[in-house]
């Protein structure tokens, strides 16, 4: 069980990285640096000063409300920088102040990243992608040096998995463009597929996708359809379709949305959930 500090310390760094993922997920899909320039009001282009650039703190302080134009500042800055604080001290709590710890932290991050990148864009930056697979492999090589017990998939299988996560989704891909005549699967999806396959190795990418896919299932079903035929698709690329009698708007849904969380739970819980699935309905 680790102090109040060390939980502490793990919220507060977590935080902070919160506050540069927002910046990542604000600038990477417009092709602009993370790096410089300075942060600024997207509306009025007040340089953002650093005790306004406090994470969760200074939003509260201001009030939601830009110092300059008085404007309000989006509640997902505080959000992603709550949710982010949450990962790393989950990962602490969970695997102690470990270098896993610190992998699952990271990689979690890069996932919310992406997950909210893509329902906001409709886009999978490289950034996050090419950065998450060197991060994994890099990781994976120095994981084996230090011995120590981890979820994710060893260097040779981080390797394959890449792959077999690249390839599979590709696959379904070109299978759902087959049936609907149209693209069905943007190339951001295999890109991070072969992400994940890295963190998790080739059975449990599988295992990922078919998650993923369930995910989205429902929300298409419970959510999307009936928006659709209540209201139509308030934003995307539309697809007419025959609903009830009637022409609707559907809008595409971002699987990067659903891959993202599948894929952290299954590098946490997948070998326990696929050794259940044996035992209960293989024997074993």
């Amino acid at each position: 069980m680790i102090d109040a500090f060390l939980g502490s310390f793990a919220f507060a760094i977590g935080a902070c990285v919160g506050s540069f993922l927002n910046v990542c997920i604000g600038r990477w899909p417009h092709d602009e640096s993370v790096v410089a320039p300075r942060s600024r009001c997207p509306k009025c282009g007040l340089q953002i000063a650093w005790y306004d650039n406090i994470p969760m703190v200074s939003w509260l302080l201001l009030r939601a409300k830009c110092r300059g134009c008085a404007l309000p500042i989006s509640a997902q800055y505080p959000l992603v920088e709550l949710v982010v604080g949450l990962l790393w001290l989950s990962a602490v709590l969970h695997f102690g102040p470990t270098f896993t710890a610190l992998r699952v932290a990271i990689f979690a991050t890069v996932m919310l990243g992406i997950a909210v990148t893509d329902f906001k864009h409709y886009v999978i930056p490289d950034g996050f992608t090419v950065s998450g697979l060197l991060f994994l492999l890099v990781t994976s090589i120095v994981s084996v040096f230090r011995g120590e017990p981890s979820p994710f998939a060893l260097p040779y299988e981080a390797l394959i998995g890449a792959c077999a996560g690249a390839g599979a989704v590709a696959i379904v891909g070109w299978l759902g463009e087959v049936v609907l005549k149209r693209e069905a699967m943007g190339f951001g999806d295999v890109t991070l597929m072969a992400v994940i396959g890295a963190a998790v190795g080739p059975p449990r990418s599988l295992l990922v996708l078919f998650i993923g896919a369930a995910l989205g299932a429902v929300t298409f079903v419970g959510v999307v359809y009936p928006v659709v035929r209540l209201r139509g698709a308030p934003r995307g690329e539309q697809i007419d379709l025959e609903l009830g009698g009637s022409q609707a708007a559907l809008p595409e849904v971002p699987f990067g949305v659903f891959l993202a969380p599948a894929a952290v739970f299954v590098l946490i819980w997948g070998d326990a959930l696929m050794s259940w699935y044996l035992t209960t309905y293989l024997g074993g």
